[in-house]
């Protein structure tokens, strides 16, 4: 059964998503370093307070939109069936996700592209998705329990799956498409799967 959620929830979610957007239009009609906080709570018309209420600055504002893919990809993950080894988890969930995603949302093309040059947004999403790495090599170790090299075996595991997505989208954009994104996505990630197969 779908988890319900409150109005109250869904409109902060709204609020989120509306900062969210407002800094990636700001950032790249200006550039990052240009834009204030003051300036992206005016084009998401809310207050200065409010923003602080959501975000403790730009740089955490623009990488929400990486925050919900990553709860996204965990709860795709989570839902696979429990014989499935943890790489058919993982493939089968980012393959989920992408197709959910369907055309590509342009916002996160122009986000990929604003953190290529901004080294302290890549150091910050780094850290972002160190966290889901911990995450996704806690849900590999219960699917893989008795395998003798864990708990390294889940975190290679994690590492690989993540740098894969990474690599593949940063290729995806850098040629801007070409072959659907959910093809390059299975390409990379079989490539990547072959030393441990």
């Amino acid at each position: 059964m779908e988890p319900t959620t409150t109005l109250r929830e869904r409109k902060k979610e709204a609020t989120r998503q509306a900062l969210h957007e407002a800094v990636l239009r700001l950032a790249v009609e200006r550039g990052l370093d240009a834009v204030t906080v003051d300036a992206i709570a005016d084009e998401a018309n809310v207050s200065r307070r409010t923003f602080s209420n959501y975000f403790a600055n730009k740089e955490d504002a623009l990488l929400h939109g990486d925050r919900m893919r990553i709860n996204g990809l965990l709860e795709l993950l989570r839902a696979r069936p429990a014989g499935e080894s943890p790489w058919q988890a993982l493939t089968a969930a980012a393959l989920a996700q992408f197709e959910q995603i369907g055309e590509v949302d342009p916002n996160w093309v122009a986000q990929t592209r604003l953190l290529r040059r901004h080294p302290t947004l890549l150091a910050q999403q780094a850290a972002t998705q160190a966290t889901l790495e911990q995450e996704l090599a806690a849900e590999i170790a219960a699917r893989d329990p008795g395998h003798p090299d864990e708990p390294m075996r889940s975190r290679v595991l994690a590492a690989v799956f993540m740098v894969t997505l990474r690599t593949v989208f940063g290729l995806w954009v850098e040629k801007r498409g070409g072959v659907a994104l959910p093809i390059a996505v299975r390409a990379g990630l079989v490539r990547a799967a072959e030393p441990f197969v």
